[in-house]
């Protein structure tokens, strides 16, 4: 095994999979239109996708995170689930959700081999819920957080969007929630994409306003596993809970990055806000093209800049999250 390194020495043990860039939410900071046009029905066969992991596997990827849009719109889900479990090099196979239906498929995905569940709860009231995302299920949602509790999940992370004025007030209510649960809620700062201009402006507030509310009350924050996302993670002696913080606008944001990107498409990403991908697909067409496949990826990672370029108002080609994931 030959673990992937770019030209500042990070390692990337871990690959975000978009599988459909279509999405069934409509929430304010992403779709507040709804999924106008997508390109689901071509995106990535379980071959291709198979083949892709495995490739990322031998290249030392231990982690890799199903994403979307909404993952679990795929018709064919379960079955790539079973198909990335059944690489032996995988040890962690997460999910990134809405949560839709999720209390009637939870079980499904943790018996297909689903062993880290990411969901976005922008906020726990259900008006404010409605509000964000057009949906009026946030009962539904922490129903099916419940059932993956009782079905073994140890732990689950949940995506929350800080916005000014509308969730921003609510940390109280999340610690009260994560008080006597095993639940990391990741406050991520607001971030803006080429739709979404106004609303950044509006809404954006820094996530270093929750991190001193926490320190306040004697948070500490924890040492970063090698696999981890870019989220400072908090902890506290009287909470069986966590709370992390995502802010992409903070300084060195970008020093610990260890994630890469496919989209749903087969186009590698080098950052989240990066101007193009860079297609693998012709080389996902049979297994005979592995060795090609693998000194692509190593090749097109000398590419990657040191950091991302958010501060200035650059935010590559990416006009929403759903398009790549998040």
């Amino acid at each position: 095994m030959n673990r992937l390194q770019d030209r500042q020495g990070r390692e990337f043990p871990y690959l975000r999979l978009s599988v459909t860039d279509l999405c069934n939410f409509k929430c304010q900071y992403c779709l507040p239109d709804g999924c106008i046009e997508s390109q689901h029905k071509s995106a990535l066969t379980l071959p291709e996708i198979r083949r892709l992991a495995t490739a990322f596997a031998h290249l030392g990827t231990r982690k890799i995170r199903i994403s979307g849009g909404e993952p679990s719109l795929r018709s064919d889900f379960n079955d790539l689930l079973r198909t990335i479990s059944d690489i032996p090099e995988i040890k962690t196979l997460a999910v990134t959700t809405n949560g839709y239906k999720m209390d009637k498929r939870i079980k499904s995905w943790l018996d297909a081999g689903m062993n880290r569940l990411n969901v976005s709860i922008d906020s726990l009231q259900p008006d404010m819920f409605h509000r964000i995302t057009g949906h009026d299920r946030l009962d539904e949602i922490l129903r099916g957080i419940d059932i993956a509790f009782e079905n073994g999940l140890s732990s689950i992370k949940v995506n929350t969007v800080l916005m000014k004025g509308m969730n921003d007030h609510e940390l109280d209510r999340f610690l009260a929630w994560i008080k006597t649960q095993p639940i990391t809620v990741r406050f991520i700062e607001l971030m803006e994409t080429g739709d979404t201009n106004d609303f950044f402006l509006k809404y954006h507030v820094s996530g270093a306003t929750v991190r001193s509310k926490l320190i306040e009350r004697g948070w500490l924050l924890d040492a970063r596993a090698a696999d981890a996302g870019p989220a400072q993670e908090f902890s506290h002696p009287d909470y069986q809970g966590k709370i992390g913080l995502i802010m992409p606008y903070s300084k060195d944001f970008c020093a610990s990055c260890n994630r890469l990107r496919v989209t749903s498409q087969g186009d590698f990403q080098l950052c989240l806000f990066s101007e193009n991908g860079y297609s693998l697909r012709h080389l996902l067409q049979d297994d005979g093209q592995q060795e090609l496949l693998i000194a692509r990826i190593r090749d097109l990672l000398t590419l990657k800049d040191d950091r991302h370029f958010l501060d200035q108002g650059i935010t590559g080609a990416t006009r929403n999250l759903a398009m790549i994931g998040g």
